[in-house]
């Protein structure tokens, strides 16, 4: 395999000349950047494993002159900056113990005690500063056959960290070319061990997983297995909804997007009485954009046709905003199973909110004071909208007088 460009960047061979100074061959390349130039992916971060223990390695490092960032330094993980990129650095672990969570290392210097701890094969894959791979596991062939396969007993693995069932699928997401039946068996018995999972977790992993360009096949095995819904609760049992939106995008030239991908999850008619707050702790701002698409103040939209005359769809915007307006159109439409009018969604992608020109000061101006500022001003923001935006500034300003 020819060398990648970057494993032979400036900055990389510096950072492994510092340790192959201390000990020829102490690190070595693991994880994602070792799979990823196997598969042709891109490599977008460098992991790598040392013999060197954390206080060996901050001291290795300071020495060089080069940033460090003790990032777990508890679990033997730090982060180096050079010339502007990261390396994650972490010693060498065994698990002493694990509770489904968490685990207790100790630090080693057995290359294979740390790859038996690792979750899947092709996550097991180490390549030394030269270039040579160190596949204790036959990940290369799992990598190339595009197959996600645990470690060892599948069992084990989960026992020790809960959240590899959802890894699992995420990985299966990604890189996989068909789900690993022994694998998918194991996640399904141990379901319940997501409980033990904080929420917030579980929700990096399903948009990780809900990002890959056809998350289908996964989600579709975790329906099967009743593991999505100890994720989400109820859910759709025939996924069309997904479906036709992944379809959508791809006609309509539109990104992934995980969150909306995630609304098709859930039954229409279930929409409007969601908590999703309870079922997964999602960043504010997902929060706020899934109650903005619940609202039952928000018509359906789902046109195949452009009868919404645009004043009317201009007004929409105005109160909904485009991403509400937008989650609603493509989700609809995902339910129907049809295709949402390309100018339709181009419309609402670029509308431009304009600006309510007056303001609380020319409340004040005109002699209003306390309740009846807001009760005014909402007033004539519902005439100007009205007038498709049409009334000026020195039209409305005698109406607060009024």
């Amino acid at each position: 395999m020819p060398s990648p460009e970057w494993l032979t960047a400036a900055h990389t061979s510096k950072l492994m000349a510092v340790f192959n100074t201390v000990r020829p061959d102490c690190a070595r390349f693991v994880g994602g950047c070792v799979r990823n130039t196997i598969m042709h992916h891109v490599v977008d971060d460098i992991d790598i494993a040392t013999q060197l223990e954390p206080a060996a390695v901050l001291a290795a490092l300071e020495a060089a002159d080069i940033r460090v960032i003790p990032t777990g330094l508890d679990h033997g993980t730090v982060t180096a900056i050079v010339d502007g990129t990261s390396f994650e650095i972490t010693s060498l672990r065994r698990d002493v113990s694990t509770d489904g969570r968490r685990a207790v290392v100790a630090f080693t210097e057995d290359w294979e005690e740390d790859a038996r701890r690792r979750d899947f094969r092709l996550n097991a894959i180490y390549m030394t500063a030269e270039g040579q791979i160190w596949d204790p596991f036959n990940g290369v062939d799992d990598a190339r056959r595009r197959q996600v396969v645990f470690i060892g007993d599948a069992d084990q693995r989960l026992r020790e960290d809960y959240l590899r069932i959802l890894r699992f699928f995420r990985f299966n997401a990604w890189y996989g070319g068909g789900i690993d039946p022994g694998g998918l068996a194991a996640c399904q018995r141990h379901r319940d061990g997501l409980e033990q999972i904080a929420q917030e977790r579980l929700w990096k992993e399903m948009q990780k997983l809900l990002a890959a360009p056809d998350p289908l096949p996964s989600v579709s095995a975790m329906l099967d297995s009743n593991v999505l819904s100890k994720i989400i609760g109820a859910c759709q049992h025939d996924l069309v909804g997904l479906q036709t939106l992944l379809h959508n995008e791809r006609k309509l030239g539109l990104s992934p997007d995980p969150v909306r991908r995630l609304m098709t999850l859930f039954p229409r008619q279930e929409r409007d009485a969601l908590d999703l707050s309870a079922r997964l702790k999602l960043p504010n701002k997902a929060r706020d954009r899934l109650r903005q698409w619940t609202a039952i103040t928000l018509p359906a939209v789902n046109k195949s046709d452009r009868s919404l005359a645009i004043p009317d769809l201009s007004r929409l915007l105005y109160w909904h905003g485009c991403v509400a307006v937008l989650d609603r159109v493509l989700t609809d439409s995902g339910y129907d199973r049809c295709v949402p009018d390309a100018a339709l969604v181009e419309f609402c992608s670029n509308w431009q909110r304009p600006s309510f020109p007056v303001s609380g000061d020319d409340a004040l101006a005109a002699g209003l004071s306390g309740a009846k500022i807001g009760q005014a001003l909402k007033r004539l923001e519902h005439d100007w909208v009205k007038s498709n935006f049409q009334l000026s500034r020195s039209s409305l300003l005698p109406k607060l007088r009024d």
